[in-house]
């Protein structure tokens, strides 16, 4: 089994907005480069945590966070039901490159639900929020790079 590193513990189990903590870290620095966004159907195990029908259709959208770095420091993926991408949560579906922490943390505080795992790719957390009713993942995978920025600072 793996160990968390000291270093990582403390971001994945941070609350709050990750697009203001990496920006903090980073010396004013962050950017989002999308990798993709398509229409997907949930996982059962996503659907399972957010109780939402197997069969449900979610918008999904992938890509790479960057501090102060050249190479990304963390792969975001979020999840986002069509059932939840309504009223407020429309616009999630055309953010482009703006973080979703801008819209998600801007003048409120969602109900979070959050699991950490090892995946392939590195330490990951998991959230589940709820923000103004609706309810969606955002998984951050800390990619190596994250890892040694942490360690050489």
């Amino acid at each position: 089994m793996q160990h968390i590193p000291a270093e990582l513990k403390t971001w994945l189990y941070a609350s709050g907005s990750l697009t203001e903590q990496l920006t903090q870290i980073a010396g004013g620095h962050f950017r989002v480069e999308p990798l993709q966004e398509n229409f997907q159907r949930l996982s059962f195990a996503d659907a399972q945590w957010m109780q939402m029908p197997y069969q449900h259709i979610s918008w999904v959208r992938e890509s790479y966070l960057y501090g102060c770095d050249a190479q990304p420091w963390v792969q975001a993926k979020s999840i986002f039901p069509i059932l939840s991408l309504q009223g407020r949560a429309r616009r999630f579906q055309h953010i482009g490159r703006m973080p979703i922490g801008k819209l998600l943390f801007q003048r409120t505080t969602p109900a979070c639900e959050r699991r950490v795992l090892w995946l392939e790719d590195g330490w990951t957390r998991q959230s589940c929020y709820t923000w103004h009713g609706c309810k969606f993942i955002v998984q951050e995978t800390f990619l190596p790079s994250f890892e040694t920025f942490l360690a050489n600072r």
